[in-house]
């Protein structure tokens, strides 16, 4: 049973009592919050804060100190291997460089999830990928190689490898990290659709405010002072009733109050 055929009540994701450590080093502490299906849930936050580490530890890269991580409302970790294998095929990450095989072509970057995870024949997947690399404005270009486009190209390449499975959940590591602000806000109408055609549940990784402004349904803070998180909820009210002075310089750091 995939996360969207879970019941609806049951959150996409669950983070409980959550404490991320490097080595004796606590780099986050007491984090519990919840990601609804088919919401736009963005993880912010200064420089150094953890929204990468806590991004890891939600697709199962690294293993929390303490607490537990729930997807679909059973525990998600790699002493269950059948769950972790389930969760693993019904995900997608989408890596702040991308990520792309420099010696495989577009079309072959794509294909490589469905090859390993799929029993689908070669004329099958050639068709998916044709369809992936369209939705992400990528026809024609199946037989270029990552050198040869441009950095936003190279992003939404990278988009079409993530949604190769179909997956319910989507990952976002600084998606509009190195491109100007058109890349950059195409890239966020990509976003949108996502959610909005296929109920994808989306977890981005960002710091950029115009797109936490725009993509956002709800956004969590993460206190590199406190090392905790201090706000969650949708991203104008966090800006216009802080729960804290760090939040709010955050939010309207660059200007002056609007996003």
């Amino acid at each position: 049973m995939s996360l969207v055929q879970a019941g609806a009540q049951t959150p996409a994701i669950e983070v409980r009592n959550l404490t991320m450590m490097y080595d004796e080093r606590v780099i986050m502490s007491d984090l519990t919050f919840s990601v609804t299906r088919g919401e736009i849930f963005v993880l912010m936050g200064g420089s150094g804060s953890g929204k990468s580490t806590l991004l890891k530890h939600l697709i199962g890269l690294r293993a929390p100190a303490s607490g537990t991580i729930l997807f679909d409302g059973a525990p998600f970790t790699r002493d269950n291997d059948a769950m972790h294998q389930r969760v693993l095929r019904r995900i997608g990450v989408m890596y702040q460089n991308g990520a792309l095989w420099s010696g495989l072509t577009l079309e072959e970057n794509v294909a490589l999830p469905l090859e390993e995870f799929t029993e689908l024949p070669a004329a099958s997947i050639a068709e998916v990928v044709a369809l992936k690399l369209a939705l992400v404005g990528l026809h024609g270009f199946e037989g270029f190689y990552p050198s040869e486009i441009s950095g936003g190209m190279r992003k939404r390449a990278a988009l079409a490898r993530a949604i190769a499975l179909d997956p319910d959940v989507l990952f976002f590591d600084e998606p509009s990290s190195g491109l100007d602000p058109i890349s950059a806000s195409r890239l966020d109408d990509l976003i949108l659709e996502l959610t909005a055609s296929f109920g994808t549940t989306i977890v981005v990784v960002t710091h950029d405010l115009a797109s936490i402004f725009r993509i956002a349904d709800r956004a969590l803070f993460l206190d590199i002072d406190t090392k905790t998180m201090t706000a969650l909820g949708a991203p104008a009210a966090l800006r216009d009733h802080p729960p804290s002075a760090e939040v709010h310089r955050f939010l309207t750091r660059s200007s002056g109050g609007s996003p």
